[in-house]
C-alpha cells in the first residue's frame, strides 16, 4: 500500500498583489525615474548639490553638507529623511518603499543597502512587507553591507564590510557577519583640537 503524500503549499506568484502600497503620485513617480537615471544613477554626473536639490524637489528632507556619490539608486525619495553631514558612497541602494531615516553624522560606504521592502514566504501569495529603517546619529554602514526591514542602528554603531543586519543594532557596537552580531564595542577618541 502506497502512503498518502501530504499536499504541501505552494508559492502562486500570479496572485500577488500589492495594490495596497501606494508610490504616490504616478506622473511625479516616472518624473522621478527620469531625474534618478541622469543624475543619480548616471556614473558620469558626479555632482552634490543638484542632487541635493532634486531630491528636496521630490518630497526628500535633506540636512546641511551632505555627500551624494553616483550610481545611488534611490526608489522614493518622499520617503526620505537625510540629517546634516551625511556622506552617502558610490553605489548606495536605497530601497524605501517606506520611511528611511538617516541621522546626523551617518556614512552608508560603497555598495550599502538599505531595504524597507521583503515579502512574506509563509503565504503562498508572497505578500509585500514594509517596515521603516532608522540611522541615528554617528551610525557607519560599511561597504556592502545590508540592513533589512524594520531595523533601528542605534547612535554609533557600525556594520561592517558585507555584514547583514536583520536586527537592531545597539550604540556604540560594531557588528559583523550574517546575520550581524556584536564582536565589540565602539570606543571612540575626542578631538584634541575642537
Amino acid at each position: 500500500m502506497e502512503a498518502k503524500q501530504e499536499q504541501k503549499a505552494k508559492t502562486d506568484l500570479s496572485r500577488f498583489d500589492s495594490s495596497w502600497f501606494d508610490p504616490g503620485n504616478k506622473v511625479r513617480w516616472v518624473l522621478w525615474h527620469i531625474t534618478s537615471s541622469l543624475f543619480f544613477i548616471n556614473p558620469l554626473f558626479t555632482l552634490t548639490k543638484p542632487k541635493v536639490f532634486l531630491l528636496r524637489m521630490f518630497g526628500a528632507k535633506v540636512g546641511n553638507d551632505t555627500v551624494i556619490k553616483p550610481r545611488i539608486v534611490i526608489k522614493f525619495p518622499w520617503h526620505l529623511e537625510i540629517g546634516d553631514n551625511v556622506w552617502l558612497g558610490e553605489s548606495v541602494w536605497i530601497e524605501n518603499q517606506g520611511r528611511v531615516r538617516i541621522g546626523d553624522n551617518c556614512c552608508l560606504s560603497q555598495g550599502a543597502m538599505l531595504l524597507t521592502g521583503n515579502h512574506n514566504y509563509k503565504k503562498e501569495t508572497f505578500d509585500l512587507i514594509v517596515q521603516p529603517i532608522t540611522l541615528e546619529d554617528g551610525v557607519w554602514i560599511g561597504a556592502y553591507a545590508v540592513v533589512c526591514p524594520g531595523v533601528t542602528c542605534r547612535s554609533h554603531s557600525v556594520l561592517s564590510v558585507k555584514a547583514v543586519a536583520s536586527t537592531d543594532l545597539e550604540s556604540y557596537s560594531i557588528y559583523q557577519g550574517n546575520p550581524a552580531t556584536m564582536v565589540r564595542k565602539r570606543e571612540m577618541e575626542p578631538d584634541p583640537n575642537p
